[in-house]
Order: structure tokens, then C-alpha cells, then sequence
């Protein structure tokens, strides 16, 4: 019943507001700033990441993934590595392990990590190159978290307008349980950004998720 509340509420409030011209301008000029200042403070953390997965697992400690962004495109998103190499030609044997519903693949103790993959994820240390990605414009700092090709086949049309709006690092899935959230609880809070987004709304989101990440909520 609350839900119903919720998104009664939501498509209320965004049928009687307008939307300023110039807040995707402002958006964009955040992400640059921001992300920019976000970037060069977090590339010590970045660098003795990078250097850990060497050391436990030799090869590359980068990850470049393809990812939908926003209207379809598709891009590169750039992560540390978590799991050991060849761990996506396994995905086929551990896909009856899968605890989301829906066109996600996600499991709460993954084998594939590797020594320190775990740590990385619930610190969420893993994904702080995406900030390379805000810089270049291919994902914004607030926004859905953006989903593989393969997810995207299998999205139904409500799915679908999560991709009307720029991909991001974090969002209200974010600060509200992560993957202790179902897929469908998931695109609710996706949808329900697109309908309340503001550049106060991004500054707000932002502002909750170094607790959420302080705190572990959800991540796996």
C-alpha cells in the first residue's frame, strides 16, 4: 500500500512541476567539477587498490566492461578487478547461484572473487574509476547504475526508461539496500529519481552515500 503511495505522490508531484532548461547544463558542469575533485582525491586509494590486485592476482587490476548509458548508447565503464581472469566464462556454471529476480545476475559470496575482490566490493573501492567515466562524459554521478547488453534484452518497457536518463555511480538503489533490494523495488526507486530529479535531489543523494558505503548497506 505504501508503494502505491509513493508513486502516486511522485507522478503528482512531476505532473505540476516544470523542468528548468538549464539544470541539465548544471548537471553536467557538477559532474566535471565534481567528479574531477572526486577523482584526484581518490586516486591514492585507487593506486594502492590497483597495486593489491597485482600482487594477489597478477595481470591487469582494471576491468573495462561494456555497459547501456543513456538513450542506448553503449560505452566502456572502467572498474577495479574483483574476480580472477576467465571468471565471465564461468558465469554459465554458477547461474543456477543467482539471488536477484529479474534480467540481473548478482550472488551474495560470488567464487570468482579473488583474494581481495570481496573487500573491494563492500567497500566499494571497486568503483572508483567510473569516475573516469563521469569526467568523459559517458555516466553522470547521480543516476541509474547502468546495466549490461544482455540485461537490457530482457528489460519490459517500464525497465526501459531508466535509460532515458544519464547512467550513474550512485542513486536512490544506492542508499536504500542495494542488492538487499529486489529488482522490481529496484526500478521503482530508478523510476522514481527520473520523476523527482532536481540538481538539489543529485546533491542529496550524494550527500546519503558516503554513509550507505561507510556502512556496508547491501553490498555483496
Amino acid at each position: 500500500m505504501q508503494v502505491a503511495v509513493d508513486e502516486a505522490r511522485d507522478r503528482a508531484a512531476q505532473q505540476r512541476r516544470i523542468v528548468p532548461q538549464w539544470w541539465s547544463g548544471a548537471k553536467r558542469a557538477t559532474d566535471i567539477v565534481l567528479g574531477s575533485v572526486f577523482l584526484l582525491l581518490t586516486l591514492p586509494f585507487i593506486a594502492i587498490a590497483a597495486l593489491a590486485v597485482v600482487l594477489v592476482d597478477r595481470g591487469s587490476p582494471f576491468y573495462a566492461q561494456d555497459r547501456i548509458g543513456q538513450n542506448g548508447r553503449r560505452f566502456r565503464m572502467y572498474k577495479l578487478r574483483t574476480m580472477v581472469h576467465g571468471a565471465h566464462a564461468m558465469r554459465d556454471d554458477i547461474l543456477h547461484l543467482n539471488e536477484v529476480e529479474g534480467p540481473v545476475f548478482k550472488i551474495r559470496n560470488d567464487p570468482r572473487l579473488h583474494a581481495i575482490g570481496a573487500f573491494l566490493r563492500r567497500s566499494s573501492i571497486d568503483e572508483l574509476p567510473n569516475l573516469v567515466n563521469v569526467v568523459r562524459g559517458d555516466m553522470s554521478l547521480v543516476g541509474p547504475r547502468p546495466p549490461l547488453p544482455s540485461e537490457v534484452e530482457r528489460y519490459s518497457a517500464s525497465a526501459q526508461r531508466r535509460l532515458t536518463v544519464p547512467q550513474g555511480i550512485t542513486c536512490l538503489w544506492q542508499i536504500n539496500g542495494r542488492s538487499d533490494v529486489s529488482f522490481e523495488e529496484w526500478m521503482r526507486l530508478d523510476n522514481r529519481y527520473i520523476d523527482m530529479w532536481s540538481p538539489w535531489f543529485d546533491l542529496q543523494i550524494l550527500a546519503k552515500t558516503i554513509p550507505a558505503v561507510i556502512r556496508k548497506e547491501g553490498a555483496h
